[in-house]
């Protein structure tokens, strides 16, 4: 069974997406459509904005969204029979299986983005990435410092992202080394994705969701906090707001889709980042890149 699997945050690059927009002219509408729908010119910053410029989250998310709807668009869905998405790639799996419109979805991604913006300007909060400890004992740590960090990203066996305040993070990364940790080092990033500092922005996107019309899903998601197959647009829903407090279970998504079936997957967006964690995942699949 073919897989469809879509990148988050942190696979964007300059230039991304101008290939795609130089191929089609029905892809190039798609993409100049999302400058009207955004209200900014975003395909001047994808194609030659700075690292700094598309770096910014309110911008890295719809960027990211746009490059792999159009890259969908450009090989027709491929006969997938699942599919999911890293994070924000879940937004771009749902249009892969017909549950959101391209323009709702990236209206949804929008809000997303600006929410967990403001949040994160609220709160001096940062995320850090744990190699070579297993899980468990990343948990125990988190669960034994004092104020907010918690697990975040379950990304491959032996690497594990966690979020929070930042003083807690950071005592948390110290005593990951010294539970034997290979690294635990911060993240570029000014804001605690995927824990409770994300509260008041989860509240914001829930009302753009209840807002937002959502079908049926032609073939399943596994979404992030479930981690199995999802067809139910009011299951979806919930499962998108709860995302946002929530960790991102992507090592146990990815197993239960090879359980029930998946033997290739092939990542759509921009980069190869999940092809690399699935390999660590499972070696025996195969893996590929939309184009």
């Amino acid at each position: 069974m073919k897989a469809l699997i879509f990148p988050g945050q942190g696979s964007q690059f300059v230039g991304m997406g101008k290939e795609l927009y130089d191929s089609r002219k029905d892809i190039k509408d798609l993409m100049e459509s999302a400058n009207e729908i955004l209200g900014f010119d975003i395909l001047s910053i994808m194609f030659q904005g700075t690292d700094e410029d598309l770096k910014r989250t309110e911008v890295t998310q719809p960027a990211i969204f746009l490059h792999s709807v159009a890259a969908l668009k450009a090989v027709n869905g491929l006969g997938a029979e699942m599919v999911a998405g890293h994070s924000l790639g879940e937004f771009s799996a749902l249009v892969a299986n017909g549950v959101l419109s391209f323009e709702d979805g990236l209206r949804l991604v929008a809000a997303r983005a600006k929410a967990m913006q403001d949040a994160c300007d609220a709160n001096p909060s940062s995320m850090a990435a744990v190699l070579g400890l297993a899980d468990e004992k990343v948990e125990e740590v988190c669960a034994s410092i004092e104020g907010v960090v918690v697990p975040a990203n379950y990304n491959c066996p032996g690497q594990l992202v966690i979020s929070g305040e930042t003083f807690a993070v950071e005592k948390a990364c110290e005593k990951m080394k010294e539970a034997g940790a290979k690294r635990a080092l911060l993240l570029p990033v000014n804001g605690a994705f995927h824990s409770p500092l994300m509260m008041p922005a989860q509240e914001k996107l829930a009302v753009a969701i209840e807002n937002t019309q959502f079908r049926k899903a032609t073939i399943p998601v596994y979404q992030n906090t479930t981690t199995t197959a999802v067809s139910d647009p009011e299951e979806i829903k919930q499962n998108l707001i709860k995302q946002l407090t929530g960790p991102v279970k992507w090592t146990q998504s990815v197993q239960n889709m090879i359980k029930d079936g998946a033997l290739n997957f092939i990542e759509v967006g921009p980069g190869k980042t999940l092809q690399g964690l699935i390999k660590k995942i499972n070696s025996e699949v195969v893996l590929s890149s939309a184009l």
